[in-house]
């Protein structure tokens, strides 16, 4: 029988999402890739596992998530929250999403009311709970009107479904319109969840982040690796078919031994501050408060640890964000 490790939160300082009372791990644990009923269950358990009992006790899914079989993430989580950490419930912040297509027919996919209500619904079945911690809208969904799908979520929460409201991959006048609503509703909304890393820093350059610290939420970044690219693996050459999210390919913009450079060079300011380069690029992005957590994506118990570690050093000089900027910037 597990029990988890007793020393769990002795190196983890939780982060605030934004202006509320929830509390998140610096580094989080993602389900997209990989954790799904055709990968090995066992190994996708000890994982789990592990990262709780290192303090990590925020897990990440949504009902599109599933390789082979969309909400089968959700459904292996939930096997170990029925299975193991099922004690250990009231110290876990559970997050799942609605937005995307996930069955055949028109409330299948986005997040008019009847998809966002029955999505929670389903998802609660698959992950073996009675609430879940955050709740978000996957995506901006411009077939629905903003005030339909913000007023669902806010029933999602009122019916004691969700403890939190969340968006994800919503550009800052969409934010902003949804913050406003939910604060006239008086919803506990707390996070945009973006892609946000060292190379893509849309979330700086259109404003949302200044967005989001006015209306009293919280970031939560999704490939804050660049899809691995932010390791020690690629600083001898970037495959020419690495599998770049659509959102960071700016990168390769000046061509991948352009970018094999800038990795190079950013790793040469990581190995002065003794860490390695994922390391550091997880505390870049950890040094601003707004970031509520970042969130990874490992089967690797040995990648897991290392990203773990960039906790140990996230505050940077002022000459040490100046040269990586100048870095990645140029």
């Amino acid at each position: 029988m597990y029990k988890a490790d007793e020393q769990r939160y002795d190196h983890c300082e939780p982060r605030p999402a934004g202006n509320s009372g929830l509390v998140l791990p610096p580094v989080s644990l993602g389900l997209w890739h990989h954790f799904s009923s055709a990968d090995p269950y066992a190994d996708r358990r000890d994982l789990i596992l592990n990262a709780f009992d290192r303090g990590v006790f925020h897990f990440d899914v949504a009902n599109h998530y599933g390789d082979n079989e969309e909400g089968s993430s959700e459904a292996l989580l939930g096997q170990v929250l029925g299975s193991d950490l099922r004690p250990y419930r009231d110290e876990l912040v559970i997050a799942t999403k609605v937005g995307y297509e996930i069955h055949p027919g028109p409330f299948g996919d986005g997040t008019s009311r009847k998809a966002v209500l029955q999505g929670i619904d389903d998802s609660l079945r698959r992950l073996q709970l009675d609430y879940v911690d955050i709740f978000y809208a996957h995506r901006f969904d411009d077939t629905v009107p903003l005030e339909e799908t913000v007023r669902a979520l806010d029933s999602v929460v009122r019916s004691g479904k969700a403890l939190y409201i969340g968006v994800s991959n919503f550009e800052t006048a969409q934010a902003q319109a949804a913050i406003k609503m939910f604060k006239d509703l008086g919803t506990p909304f707390v996070l945009d969840q973006m892609s946000y890393n060292v190379f893509n820093r849309n979330v700086e350059e259109t404003g949302l982040l200044d967005a989001l610290r006015a209306g009293g939420a919280g970031v939560i970044a999704y490939g804050p690796l660049a899809e691995g690219l932010l390791s020690d693996r690629y600083l001898g050459g970037i495959p020419a078919d690495f599998p770049i999210h659509p959102t960071n390919k700016h990168i390769f913009a000046h061509g991948l031994d352009a970018a094999t450079k800038k990795l190079n060079d950013l790793n040469d300011i990581a190995s002065g501050r003794h860490q390695t380069l994922a390391q550091m690029a997880l505390a870049w992005l950890l040094h601003d408060p707004v970031v509520a957590s970042v969130i990874i994506g490992t089967t690797s118990l040995d990648h897991l640890e290392d990203n773990l570690k960039a906790v140990d050093n996230s505050q940077f000089s002022a000459d040490e964000l100046a040269a990586i900027d100048q870095i990645v910037k140029s």
